[in-house]
């Protein structure tokens, strides 16, 4: 395994302190702006900059994640989804080009992951929670009611045209759950809520390249057997990335909580699980608390919980591989 830590895509301390705790394997949080309109952030030459800033630095550029590509029409299936879903497939054939192997992404339309308060959570630290009570009658979204069916259908158009891309150039679909994995959320349903539904999406365009990014937080709401869907998947080759995190509650109501508290997932037996498979995959701490001295501008995405983790993370990885 791998540990990896999500970086924005300029210099920051954060990058140092990666390196001094001896992580230098990156997932870059979307792509930087482009210096000029004519050329996307998706371009070559745009990824070849970044993929040399971080290496300049020391640093592997392995994981693509979040919304670098807006695919919003085709996630509701618009006019305009082909244009989109081929900037898309650009990117693809770019990261390809470039050797940056995974790209991680969801199809939650509208909007993406989401939380409904902050609270406070141990020692006076900083989390989010959900609570579906304070959502429920939240009007529609511009989108109107969009059903199952129809968000299906969408999925498997773009499956189809993006998946072959993806895989004639090398790069690794890692699809991430609707967060929180509940629907319909303000009219708008989530189809990526179940394990089953990633067994769907599998059976839907067959390939070595069509995959799982196993959040945690997402998949412990969906089970309570989490060492064995991560088994499940693992011994088909199909977890690609890890968003290594855990939460307390149900899908309904949840809050993050520190990596190392008791909550919904075994986090020791979900390491021992990724070992028995073999993974040797980008592994990486996820929404962690804010922590004192903490500005909390960026709620789950401070440093002081994500420096927390990695300790954890490295800790319990070493305690598998030695103790068995």
């Amino acid at each position: 395994m791998r540990i990896a830590l999500a970086m924005q895509h300029y210099y920051n301390k954060r990058w140092d302190l990666a390196k001094q705790m001896g992580v230098t394997t990156v997932v870059s949080m979307n792509l930087p702006e482009s210096e000029s309109e004519d050329v996307p952030p998706w371009d070559y030459v745009s990824l070849l900059k970044l993929k040399k800033d971080y290496e300049s630095a020391g640093l592997d550029l392995m994981v693509i994640e979040g919304n670098p590509v807006p695919i919003n029409k085709a996630k509701l299936g618009l006019p305009g989804r082909d244009e989109e879903i081929k900037n898309f497939c650009e990117l693809i054939e770019n990261m390809g080009k470039l050797g940056i192997p995974i790209l991680c992404y969801n199809f939650m339309a509208e909007f993406g992951w989401l939380r409904t308060s902050t609270i406070t959570a141990r020692g006076g630290a900083l989390t989010t929670s959900f609570d579906y009570d304070l959502i429920k009658d939240a009007p529609f979204t511009n989108a109107g009611p969009v059903d199952d069916d129809r968000m299906w259908e969408n999925f498997t158009y773009f499956l189809k045209r993006v998946v072959p891309v993806a895989e004639k150039a090398g790069v690794k679909l890692a699809l991430h759950p609707d967060d929180p994995p509940l629907s319909p959320i303000r009219g708008v349903a989530r189809i990526i809520r179940s394990v089953e539904a990633y067994d769907r999406v599998m059976d839907i365009v067959p390939s070595p390249v069509n995959g799982v990014a196993l959040c945690q937080g997402n998949f412990a709401l969906m089970t309570d057997d989490l060492p064995s869907v991560i088994r499940h998947f693992g011994e088909q080759g199909k977890i690609f990335f890890v968003h290594f995190r855990n939460v307390k509650g149900t899908k309904e109501k949840f809050i993050e909580i520190f990596h190392d508290e008791e909550g919904k997932a075994d986090m020791v037996a979900c390491m021992k699980a990724y070992r028995d498979i073999g993974f040797d995959g980008p592994i990486r701490p996820d929404h962690t608390p804010t922590m004192a001295g903490e500005s909390d501008e960026h709620p789950g995405y401070e440093t002081l919980g994500r420096l927390f983790a990695v300790g954890y993370m490295k800790g319990l990885l070493e305690s598998v591989e030695r103790l068995g």
